[in-house]
C-alpha cells in the first residue's frame, strides 16, 4: 500500500503531494522551495524517483529541477509540454513505478493544452485509488482556460468539458488529488476549502461536471473570470526553459541605510512588511506597504514590476521574516531581492534620513459621510459590475493603479477602501508617493458603505 502525504501553499492556493511506497517515492507538482521535504526523505530512508510535473504551471516557479539537481529523480511530465530541459515523456496509458505502485499517465487537455493527469494503482484489482489532477477537475470547481491567451479559451475549454466528462467516469472511491484549490487564481470558480475530495463527491456536488450541456460550459469559461495576477505572464516561461537551480534557501543580507538609499535612488523598489497602521504612521520615501503574512508575495506580484530589484523592510524579528519574505518572493520568480533594511525605520530614523506617513482611518469615520468626499475603492474587479459599488466612488482595481494613477484626482484629499484596510493601505502608499493627500481606510471595507449607502 501506498501513502500520499499532502502539502499544501497557502500562500498561492497550491497543493504539492508526495507518493510514497516503500522506501520509493514521486513528488507531484512541487513548489521551488522543497528543500525541508528533501531532507525529511533523506532522514526516512526515502529516495525520491520521480517528479511528476501535471502541466506547465502558470502561477508559480517549479521545483522539479530544485529536486532533480538533490536527489537525482528522473523530471516526467506531459509528452507534449515543450520543455527545454531532459525529461521523461508520458503520454496516454504510459506508466512507472514507484515502489509497488503503478502510475499511469492519463491525458487531460483543459486548463493547458498538455495538461495530464496521473492515476494511482496500488490495490491489485485494476481500479485507481486516486488522481492527481492539478488544474483540471478542482474540489468545487474546475481549472480555468484561458491562461494560454485569449486565442485558445475557447478550444481549450471545450477540451476541458471533455476531460472532467472523461474524469468522472473513474469509480466513485478515486481520491481526487488537485494542484490548485481555494486562493489560487488558476481556478474557474470559486473552489472549495477542503484540499483533496473523491470523484463521487464531485460526481454530485462540483458545478463543473452537474452543470448543463458543453456550450453552456464553455460560455461560462470565455466570461465573468476575474483577471489573474500580472506575473502569470512570466510564470510558464520560465517553467519551459527549466528555472535556474538554487540548492538551498539564500540568505538575505542586512543592508544599512545608506546602502538602502543609494539602492532606491537607482530604481530599487523598498517593499515594507510590517503592519498596516506602522506603515502609514513612518516609512520609507517611496516604499509600498505589503504585510507579511501567506499572502505577501502575491500582492507585490500584482503591484511590482515582473523582475524589479527588491530591498525589504521587516517586522521583528527581522532574521525570521528574511526567510518567510524570501521563500516566497522566490516562488513566484522575484529573485533580485538586494537585502533587507538592518534595524527597520529606526535605523533609518536614526541616519537622520526622512520619513513618510499618511492619515489613517477607520471604516465608520466614512460610513453615512460620504456627500463630499471623494473615495477610491481598489478591491479586485467583481463580475457583479454596479451591484458590487459603492455609489458615487471612483473603482481602480489595486492591480491598475499603478499605471492608472493619472486617472486619480488630485486637487484634494481621496480616502482610499478596499474589502479589509489591506489593499487601501498599499493603493495608499502608491498615491502618496505620487504627491496626493490620502487617507487609508485601514480597517472595515466597502462592503461596510454599500450597507451604509
Amino acid at each position: 500500500m501506498s501513502e500520499i502525504e499532502v502539502m499544501t501553499t497557502a500562500s498561492l492556493g497550491d497543493t504539492s503531494y508526495l507518493l510514497v511506497s516503500g522506501d520509493e517515492a514521486a513528488l507531484v507538482d512541487p513548489q521551488r522551495d522543497s528543500w525541508e521535504l528533501l531532507e525529511s526523505c533523506t532522514s526516512r530512508g526515502v529516495r525520491i524517483r520521480y517528479v511528476l510535473e501535471t502541466h506547465v504551471h502558470n502561477d508559480y516557479v517549479s521545483g522539479a529541477l530544485e529536486v532533480r539537481a538533490a536527489t537525482g529523480a528522473t523530471v516526467a511530465g506531459p509528452a507534449r509540454a515543450p520543455y527545454a530541459f531532459d525529461h521523461l515523456p508520458l503520454a496516454e496509458d504510459d506508466e512507472i513505478s514507484v515502489g509497488d505502485v503503478t502510475v499511469r499517465a492519463m491525458e487531460t487537455p483543459g486548463h493547458t493544452a498538455e495538461h495530464t493527469s496521473y492515476l494511482v494503482f496500488d490495490d491489485g484489482d485494476g481500479s485507481p485509488t486516486a488522481v492527481f489532477t492539478g488544474g483540471s477537475l478542482l474540489v468545487g470547481t474546475a481549472g480555468r482556460t484561458d491562461l494560454s491567451g485569449p486565442g485558445r479559451t475557447e478550444e481549450l475549454a471545450r477540451a476541458q468539458f471533455r476531460t472532467l466528462r472523461r474524469l468522472a467516469l473513474l469509480p466513485d472511491a478515486t481520491r481526487v488529488l488537485p494542484t490548485h484549490g481555494a486562493g489560487s487564481s488558476c481556478a474557474a470558480g470559486p473552489a472549495a476549502g477542503e484540499r483533496t475530495s473523491t470523484v463521487g463527491a464531485e460526481r454530485r456536488t462540483n458545478p463543473a461536471l452537474t452543470g448543463g450541456d458543453e456550450a453552456e460550459f464553455v460560455q461560462g469559461r470565455l466570461m465573468g473570470l476575474p483577471p489573474y495576477p500580472a506575473y502569470y505572464h512570466h510564470m510558464a516561461p520560465i517553467n519551459r526553459k527549466g528555472p535556474r537551480v538554487l540548492g538551498g534557501p539564500p540568505a538575505l543580507r542586512p543592508l544599512t541605510p545608506a546602502v538602502v538609499e543609494g539602492l532606491a535612488g537607482g530604481g530599487a523598489q523598498v517593499v515594507d512588511g510590517r503592519g498596516r497602521a506602522e506603515f502609514a504612521a513612518a516609512h520609507l520615501p517611496d516604499s509600498l506597504c505589503d504585510e507579511l503574512d501567506e499572502r505577501f508575495a502575491a500582492l507585490v506580484g500584482e503591484i511590482v514590476p515582473f523582475g524589479t530589484r527588491l530591498v525589504l523592510v521587516l517586522p521583528q524579528p527581522e532574521e525570521d521574516a528574511a526567510r518567510e519574505a524570501v521563500t516566497q518572493l522566490l516562488r513566484i520568480g522575484y529573485e533580485d531581492i538586494a537585502g533587507y533594511l538592518a534595524g527597520g525605520v529606526g535605523a533609518w530614523a536614526a541616519a537622520g534620513r526622512p520619513l513618510r506617513s499618511f492619515r489613517t482611518a477607520d471604516v465608520s469615520e466614512l460610513a453615512g459621510h460620504l456627500d463630499g468626499r471623494r473615495v477610491l475603492d481598489v478591491r479586485p474587479q467583481s463580475p457583479a459590475g454596479p451591484e458590487d459599488s459603492v455609489p458615487g466612488t471612483l473603482r481602480v482595481p489595486l492591480a491598475e493603479l499603478p499605471h492608472r494613477i493619472g486617472e486619480v484626482p488630485r486637487d484634494g484629499e481621496l480616502w482610499v477602501v478596499c474589502g479589509s484596510g489591506r489593499r487601501a493601505t498599499i493603493a495608499a502608499g502608491l498615491l502618496d508617493r505620487a504627491g496626493i493627500p490620502v487617507t487609508a481606510v485601514i480597517r472595515g471595507g466597502a462592503r461596510e458603505l454599500m450597507a451604509q449607502a
